[in-house]
């Protein structure tokens, strides 16, 4: 079977001083997070959308999902983990005690909630990608040279841009492979661990690319909200 995990988690602190999680709030007169959740919705492969929200804020997420008239037997809301990765395990999860041992086709197309502008064509090859492969990320190739700096004060290497590539999500993987490696792993390593796919290179397991697009921003910062409405500006004036 096929889910869609929408990670929708976060508190949103570089956001500034804002009512409410960076998820929730409008672009052109929507919730971001509606924005996102409309692009599974309208994928008929998907057998559950579920949206991973923070405890508190369950209730205003099932009220804005009815609002905005996406209050569908195949969305759910469940409560999200304090880090990614746990939120992604809560999912799985919630999935296991709905429909019991998850199988090797069981696969998962998590995405950040505030990454409202992926398209069809990148929804549709991480599952197909996923399916073969059970793992996949979505990237774009680095515009700027990387600058790597150990100690946050001088440059400790300065990697070559042509194999730099940007990790952009959705970001799918076959559930069963996905956490018995995440359990396999130490606290420490769990404790540094910030992708998803990383569980799968730290066992030595191979990701699959799948090209991202430039546009597909994810909006954490007031900048980065600007921008958005100016992309959702400029493709309604078209």
């Amino acid at each position: 079977m096929i889910y869609a995990g929408i990670l929708a988690g976060g508190q949103g602190t570089r956001m500034g001083n804002v009512p409410m999680p960076k998820q929730f709030l409008l672009l052109n007169d929507k919730p971001i997070l509606v924005h996102t959740v409309e692009k599974f919705v309208l994928n008929p492969r998907f057998n559950k959308v579920i949206i991973a929200s923070p405890k508190e804020w369950i209730n205003y997420t099932q009220d804005i999902l009815k609002k905005f008239q996406i209050d569908l037997p195949n969305v759910v809301v469940i409560e999200g983990g304090s880090e990614r990765n746990d939120t992604i395990m809560n999912i799985i999860n919630y999935v296991e005690k709905e429909n019991g041992d998850l199988s090797e086709d069981d696969i998962l197309v998590t995405h950040d909630a505030v990454r409202p502008f992926l398209t069809h064509r990148i929804i549709e090859e991480n599952i197909e990608m996923g399916l073969k492969y059970g793992a996949v990320d979505t990237t774009i190739q680095a515009i700027d040279t990387i600058v790597e700096s150990a100690d946050n004060d001088f440059i400790s290497d300065i990697p070559r841009r042509d194999i730099m590539h940007q990790g952009q999500t959705p970001q799918t993987f076959s559930m069963k492979t996905i956490k018995e490696l995440y359990n396999e792993l130490s606290k420490e390593e769990k404790e540094i661990l910030t992708d998803a796919c990383k569980v799968f290179t730290m066992k030595g397991r191979k990701v699959k690319l799948v090209k991202g697009e430039i546009f597909n921003i994810k909006i954490t910062t007031p900048y980065d909200l600007n921008v958005a409405n100016s992309i959702i500006k400029g493709s309604l004036d078209k």
